[in-house]
């Protein structure tokens, strides 16, 4: 107890002396007693701190203060009351879009407190607490049409998921091979990244290849510019999840994303809060958004296909001579990534079994049986979480290209920007 006492005291005191300086020591303040709130709570939620490279003593005394849920919500609770306090100097850009990101993250902080103790949101409500968005609805008609267009497009009869699991069996990627190909992807995404974004000198990216994960693929970032990046090799690998994952999690994506946040807000501007990355906050939104659409600022889809056509498919040992006919169907494909988002909602409210998910990925997400079960697995350990990557990824693009309009060097500028700021879904949304 003395040193529960002893760590609430102290968040109340930083608090409390915010008052008494400007409003840039004030979010200082707040945002140290935010981070040590943050590894607080991931005592109680081993997913909820993704990364974490500030000082050590705060890990440690996160881990030894003993806050309880009740005690970690209170003292986020306060931090609002004191962030309500603050009038922004609106002439100050960048002390405005802190002070709206770190109050959003305080109040997702709060929610995910409460869905850890054991309160059940419905999806959409739980969805906007933890990542300030939420998917749109769709109907069954309307996958059901666009699983029809897939009809002419895949070879043989019989039901569209069963043809096009058979079709995408030319597509995997040898497991002796794997390395090889994505090694390549990799060193591709790179230099493509490099042709327009100055990278911290020193940054590294390694890979790994792992087992029994309800994910495809993970970055573990490191800070100091590091990531760890981590392969599930459970379920065959195709080739297009090469670029995609390179991609999304290196360059430009997750990696790139996280080193940004590192070097130009907390090495450069000091702002503490972001040397915890929260996975259940808008953050995350913006991290996995950017991280899917850096897959097509990187890769224009007929820069891909060449690509693809004349060094992964050869490395990959498969018939290059069939990319262009692989990505057709790709592209119909694609139309049904929010079938993800319908069976997650339906199964998080209540609406369908984990039984009846899984026949709903079948079908309208043309997942095998196995895919569909570790969707399920994912579903059941970071809930409404999926949204971030189709949702995210359209919120990104919709705001880099209405900026950028069509002009392709000046999208790269404005996707860097967004990468080394701290914004927010609802404002991506609002411009």
């Amino acid at each position: 107890m003395p040193r529960v006492r002893a760590f609430v005291a102290a968040a109340v005191l930083a608090v409390f002396l915010s008052s008494c300086g400007s409003d840039t020591a004030a979010m200082n303040e707040i945002a140290e007693s935010y981070v040590k709130l943050a590894l607080a709570l991931g005592n109680h939620d081993p997913d909820y701190v993704d990364a974490y490279y500030g000082p050590e003593a705060w890990r440690t005394e996160a881990e030894t203060s003993g806050l309880t849920l009740t005690q970690i919500l209170g003292a986020a609770g306060g931090l609002l009351d004191r962030l309500g306090e603050i009038v922004v100097d609106e002439a100050d850009g960048m002390l405005g879009v802190r002070h709206r990101h770190l109050t959003r993250q305080v109040q997702a902080l709060g929610a995910r407190v409460q869905i850890v103790a054991g309160r059940q949101l419905q999806f959409d409500d739980e969805s906007y607490a933890l990542y300030d968005a939420v998917a749109p609805t769709l109907s069954e008609e309307h996958f059901s049409g666009l699983t029809a267009d897939l009809d002419d497009a895949l070879p043989g009869r019989g039901p569209v998921s069963a043809r096009y699991e058979r079709f995408r069996q030319a597509f995997v990627i040898p497991p002796e091979r794997l390395d090889t190909v994505f090694t390549a992807a990799i060193d591709a995404c790179r230099e493509r990244t490099l042709r327009h974004l100055e990278l911290p000198e020193g940054e590294s990216f390694t890979v790994e290849y792992v087992t029994d994960k309800s994910w495809s693929g993970y970055n573990w970032y490191q800070g100091g510019f590091a990531s760890l990046i981590q392969v599930n090799t459970d379920l065959p690998i195709y080739i297009d999840r090469a670029i995609d994952l390179a991609c999304h999690e290196g360059y430009p994506g997750h990696h790139v994303y996280n080193m940004f946040l590192e070097k130009h807000l907390v090495v450069d501007r000091g702002w503490v809060e972001f040397s915890v990355y929260p996975l259940f906050s808008p953050q995350s939104l913006i991290a996995e958004g950017s991280a899917n659409y850096g897959i097509e600022i990187a890769f224009p889809r007929n820069e891909r296909v060449e690509f693809e056509r004349s060094v992964l498919f050869p490395l990959a040992g498969l018939d290059p001579e069939r990319t262009a006919e692989y990505y057709r169907v790709q592209d119909l494909v694609e139309r049904l990534d929010f079938a993800g988002n319908e069976a997650a909602r339906q199964y998080l409210n209540g609406d369908m079994t984990a039984v009846q998910a899984i026949e709903w990925l079948e079908t309208f997400a043309l997942m095998p049986t196995a895919r569909a079960q570790q969707r399920i697995r994912f579903v059941d350990q970071y809930r409404s979480y999926v949204i971030n990557y189709n949702l995210g990824k359209d919120i990104v693009a919709r705001y880099v290209e209405a900026l950028a309009g069509d002009d392709p060097e000046r999208a790269w500028e404005e996707f860097g920007r967004l990468l080394s700021s701290p914004r927010i879904p609802s404002e991506l949304i609002q411009q």
